[in-house]
C-alpha cells in the first residue's frame, strides 16, 4: 500500500478509528493502521472501498475476521462494515461503553473487544472531549 493511499484512507475517517471512533487527536502516541475490511488473506484489496481507517486495538482484534458469533444468538453474523454500514445503524455510544443495537453491531463490539476495561477507561478518562 502506497503512503499516498493510506493518507487518503485517514483523511476520509477524519483522522477517527472506523470500528470505535476513537480519533486521533487525542492520543498521538497510539498507532493508527489501514484495516482491510475483506482480509488480504481471503483475496481483499489494498483499494478504497476495501480499507478502513483502524485504532491498533480493533485492527488487531479483527485481525483476518469477517464475521463472528452474535453474543445474544447463536448465529455467525458478519462483521460491521464501515463501507456499507452507518455507523449509527449498528453501535450507539452510552458513555463509555460502546454498545451494538443490531447483529452486526453486537457481534463487532464483542470480536474487537471494543469495551475491553482498558478502553472503557480510557474513553471514561476523556469524557466529554471524546465523542462518537
Amino acid at each position: 500500500m502506497t503512503a499516498e493511499l493510506r493518507e487518503w484512507v485517514r483523511n476520509r475517517a477524519q483522522f477517527r478509528c472506523e470500528y470505535c471512533r476513537l480519533p486521533e487527536r487525542l492520543l498521538p502516541y497510539h498507532r493508527f493502521e489501514a484495516d482491510h475490511i475483506r482480509p488480504e488473506k481471503f483475496d481483499g484489496t489494498s483499494t478504497p472501498e476495501n480499507l478502513a481507517w483502524a485504532c491498533l486495538h480493533c485492527n488487531r482484534h479483527k485481525g483476518p475476521l469477517v464475521a463472528g458469533h452474535d453474543p445474544d444468538s447463536p448465529e455467525v453474523i458478519r462483521l460491521f462494515n464501515p463501507r456499507i454500514d452507518p455507523w449509527e445503524e449498528h453501535f450507539r455510544f452510552l458513555a463509555p461503553r460502546i454498545e451494538g443495537v443490531s447483529a452486526i453491531g453486537r457481534t463487532t463490539v464483542w470480536a474487537l473487544e471494543m469495551n475491553a476495561p482498558e478502553y472503557v477507561e480510557l474513553r471514561r478518562e476523556l469524557g466529554e472531549v471524546f465523542s462518537v
